[in-house]
């Protein structure tokens, strides 16, 4: 399929969606941006199905743009089709309508629209990568913060991941341990021959069910951290002392926080028990929402002001690490993310261009 990057956003979501692209299947999405691309006098790179392109016409600042290509698996809901909400607002369907290709067809609008005119504020590059909705070991953005970091590196960035048209700045870290207790197993007839694995993890539960949250807020956006255990098992039989008992603790934390005093304060709070261990499943960064940066601030007067804090971890956290303040912008209602019945209203997709490209020429 050949695509119009100048065409009317609406319609290059409609084309994007159209092409499925479910994890490790984007080459045929891939091919066509990177065709499209190719069609500009750009600069363009392509590792595995990412791919890159930017200007370099020496302007003062360089603004990234990025969004992942790929989607969930497909529900019989590709290819899209439109329908009328009850009041009349005209609604597409469709995997990735929202989660994100609206979101990547405005940002490859935008830079095609751009790349040569006058009115162009800062220096772009779009990026537009494979694997987001997988292991972060298939991450596209991750490999090219690891391989090709060049790629990620500018002023300010923006990803397209849905927002409802409003900037979501940062986002807060995630940390997932495995917290196990350790026993022996004995029948429950004759429990004084065993030691109950499961009752061993009931001091750490009470401590976490005590937790009381904490906000936190910072360039006016306020992040509400959380600890929760989210994953709880034990058992052999009904008859028989468990010898082990493990959950998932998941700590969701403010971007004040360095993913290690999160870890620190994480196992503050779990303490030590005598045979309980403790691993790191997961951990993923936090990332400050960087709006006191003046390109930051000139995209919240193009949104009129409306920006609110990403509760959720997002690949925002990746443009952080590197010292680049990153928001999340993009149309639709994350809430239809993933869904069958996935959908955004065309207007938020007209809305959300309007407001980069106003931004973008200053």
């Amino acid at each position: 399929m050949t695509l119009d990057l100048y065409a009317d956003p609406i319609e290059l979501t409609k084309a994007l969606v159209d092409i499925p692209s479910p994890s490790h299947h984007e080459e045929a999405i891939a091919d066509a941006i990177e065709e499209a691309l190719r069609g500009l006098d750009v600069e363009v790179a392509r590792y595995g199905n990412t791919v890159c392109a930017r200007t370099n016409r020496g302007l003062d600042s360089r603004v990234v743009l990025a969004g992942h290509i790929d989607t969930v698996p497909l529900a019989e809901n590709v290819p899209h089709h439109m329908e009328s909400s009850e009041d009349g607002a005209e609604i597409m369907w469709g995997c990735g309508t929202v989660d994100m290709k609206s979101g990547m067809a405005v940002y490859l609008n935008a830079f095609a629209q751009l790349h040569e005119a006058n009115e162009l504020k800062h220096d772009l590059t779009v990026i537009a990568y494979e694997g987001e909705e997988v292991a972060t070991e298939f991450n596209g953005l991750g490999h090219l913060q690891k391989e090709h970091p060049e790629w990620l590196e500018g002023d300010f960035a923006l990803l397209g991941e849905p927002s409802g048209a409003m900037v979501e700045a940062g986002c807060q870290g995630s940390i997932r341990l495995r917290v196990t207790a350790h026993g022996t197993r004995a029948h429950s007839a004759r429990a004084w021959l065993g030691s109950n694995a499961a009752h061993k993890l009931a001091p750490i539960m009470t401590r976490i069910a005590a937790y009381e949250s904490r906000d936190v807020t910072i360039d006016g956006c306020t992040y509400r951290e959380g600890l929760n255990i989210v994953h709880l098992e034990s058992g052999v039989a009904t008859n028989t002392l468990p010898d082990e008992a493990w959950m998932f603790v998941n700590f969701r934390f403010a971007p004040d926080r360095t993913s290690d005093e999160a870890l620190e304060y994480m196992k503050s709070i779990i303490g030590e028990e005598e045979d309980v261990t403790i691993e790191i499943d997961d951990i993923a960064p936090a990332a400050q929402p960087g709006l006191g940066q003046p390109a930051a601030k000139a995209l919240i007067d193009a949104v009129g002001g409306n920006v609110r804090a990403k509760y959720g971890w997002t690949d925002v956290a990746r443009f952080s690490e590197m010292g680049t303040p990153a928001v999340n912008f993009g149309a639709g209602d994350p809430g239809f993310a993933h869904k069958k019945d996935e959908q955004v209203p065309t207007a938020q997709i007209t809305e959300v261009s309007t407001a980069l490209l106003n931004y973008l020429k200053g």
